[in-house]
C-alpha cells in the first residue's frame, strides 16, 4: 500500500480517457486500497474540466453525466479530503509565491505538503504526489515530495 494525492491534472485521467488514464485507473482502485488525498478544492476543477470537454463536443451529453456521477461518487465515498482552511491558504500563498505557481496550484500542493508532513510525524511512509503539470510537479520536487507525472505511464 502505498499512499497517493492527486491534483486535478492528474485525478480527471481516471474520468477522461488520455494519457495516463489506465495507469490512475490502477493505482485509485478501491480493490488496491491505496489512501488517495486531494484538496477539496479539485471537486471543483474535476466538475469543471468534465463541463468543459463536454461543451467542446469531446464527451458526449451523456457520457459527461456519468462522468460526472461516478467522480462525485469518488469524491464523496472513496477520496481522503484536505480541507482548505486559513494556515492552508497562508503557504499556498507562500508557494505560490516562490514558484510562480496559478492559485489553485499552489493550494493543491500546500495540501499535499500538509498531508506528508501528518504522515511523516507518524513515522509512515511519504506520500506520492501525482500531477500532469510540469511546473507544478517542479514545485513539489523542490518541496521535497516524491512525485509521479501519469502522462510519463502511457
Amino acid at each position: 500500500m502505498a499512499v497517493y494525492f492527486f491534483d486535478s491534472s492528474s485525478i480527471v485521467k481516471r474520468y477522461v480517457s488520455e494519457t495516463g488514464t489506465a495507469w490512475v485507473v490502477t493505482i485509485t482502485d478501491p480493490a488496491i486500497g491505496n489512501p488517495i488525498y486531494m484538496a477539496l478544492i479539485a471537486g471543483v476543477e474535476v466538475v469543471s474540466a468534465i463541463t468543459r470537454r463536454a461543451r467542446s463536443g469531446s464527451l458526449s451529453a451523456t457520457d459527461a453525466a456519468t462522468t460526472l456521477a461516478d467522480f462525485r461518487y469518488d469524491f464523496a465515498n472513496q477520496y481522503h479530503l484536505v480541507e482548505i482552511t486559513p494556515a492552508l491558504i497562508a503557504r499556498a500563498m507562500t508557494l505560490a509565491e516562490t514558484y510562480a505557481l496559478r492559485g489553485y496550484d499552489a493550494v493543491q500542493l500546500a495540501a499535499a505538503l500538509e498531508v506528508d508532513a501528518y504522515y511523516l510525524a507518524l513515522w509512515m511512509p511519504a506520500l506520492t504526489f501525482v500531477s500532469a503539470d510540469a511546473a507544478l510537479n517542479a514545485a513539489a520536487t523542490a518541496e521535497g515530495l516524491t512525485v509521479e507525472n501519469p502522462n510519463a505511464h502511457p
